[in-house]
């Protein structure tokens, strides 16, 4: 199923969730939609499944107007951040609920109902824990089952609410492949609501981020941490050193240093004040301060732990840098805290700046 909303609007008292929103989620995609807490995707989500009105704009499911349908009747399912089992059934009683909520016409046969139970166990991997109660269960296996009462009603759509919010980071990790993995084998159109800009990048077919109500950006993973549309996706996504300078003749100017912007990216396209952002990998370091040639920093303090070392310097104007290399390259350097270098920045992503003067 194919979802669309157009020019959604939803405000609470003076303050505005959704400003305008219009999006499309193609058939069979998993999107996230990501951005801080208080940008408006919960609500956005919610909207979408019929829990919450929007004040106005357009639901489409499969290109039919589903904005006055009732929850049940567009066919969605649902899993929260905190699992909402139902505490006194067992598992298996949790995932038939759906089916034995239905009206009597489209009850299925309690034979069809435990055949299918125990169907959506196995595909979650959790068949053996059919005679336990939510809480003989960890956050994961909880979760786990949420999603499978979600499925046993055939949705059309799976909406995912912080789905692992509430769970620790190594768990967190470990059922993010497990859902990506899931989602190839059913197809199913979903859309997960998150925070985690790791779990997005790392889950969805395709990321909206949003911010105060609106959407910043949309693309696939890799395009929008590689292509970032906004300084506010710049900074939302990945760690990013910030530069507030002013760019005149292809140059990046800060203080009396220039930075060339032969393959910079962003929107700053003539002169005039700039903000520019350079991801911690990105940089090169060079022993000495060379004048013309790069930022003159100092290194402060080196952390050399696994496979890349991170370093933080200071530049002359005292605002720190932080610089992530792989150990290999950066121990021949044989630089340590104390030591000048000049930072060359192989990729910098320029916008205009209206915030501050150079």
């Amino acid at each position: 199923m194919s979802i669309h909303v157009r020019n959604i609007r939803k405000q609470f008292g003076s303050f505005t969730a959704l400003d305008d929103i219009s999006l499309d989620f193609p058939t069979g995609e998993l999107v996230a939609l990501l951005g801080p807490s208080g940008c408006g995707k919960t609500t956005l989500l919610r909207i979408i499944a019929g829990l919450e009105q929007a004040d106005s704009g357009q639901v489409l499911l499969d290109d039919e107007d589903a904005s006055g349908t009732h929850v049940r009747e567009r066919q969605v399912g649902f899993v929260f951040q905190h699992y909402a089992l139902f505490r006194h059934m067992t598992v298996f009683d949790n995932v038939a609920f759906g089916m034995r909520m239905k009206p009597r016409r489209q009850r299925p046969p309690e034979a069809r109902i435990r055949e299918k139970v125990h169907a959506l166990l196995n595909l979650v991997q959790l068949d053996w824990l059919a005679d336990r109660f939510p809480s003989q269960l960890s956050g994961g296996q909880r979760q786990r089952i949420a999603l499978a009462r979600a499925l046993a009603v055939e949705p059309r759509v799976l909406l995912l609410d912080e789905p692992f919010g509430a769970l620790d980071a190594k768990v967190r990790k470990e059922l993010r492949r497990w859902l990506r993995n899931l989602h190839d084998e059913l197809h199913i159109t979903s859309i997960f609501v998150t925070h985690d800009q790791e779990e997005a990048l790392e889950v969805a077919d395709s990321v909206v981020l949003m911010d105060h109500g609106r959407v910043e950006q949309i693309g696939t993973p890799e395009a929008v941490y590689d292509h970032p549309a906004t300084p506010f996706v710049a900074t939302f996504l990945g760690s990013v050193n910030l530069f507030h300078g002013r760019v005149e003749d292809g140059q990046l100017h800060l203080g009396e240093h220039a930075l060339a912007l032969g393959g910079a990216s962003g929107d700053a396209g003539g002169n005039g004040k700039a903000v520019a952002f350079v991801r911690p990998h990105e940089f090169d370091l060079v022993p000495g301060w060379s004048i013309g040639d790069g930022l003159p920093a100092t290194i402060v303090r080196v952390v050399s732990v696994g496979p890349s070392a991170q370093i933080e310097l200071s530049r002359l104007d005292g605002e720190r840098v932080e610089v992530t290399i792989a150990r290999d390259t950066f121990h021949p350097l044989g630089l340590g805290e104390g030591d000048q270098v000049s930072l060359r920045p192989r990729r910098i992503r320029v916008f205009q700046d209206d915030t501050r003067a150079a």
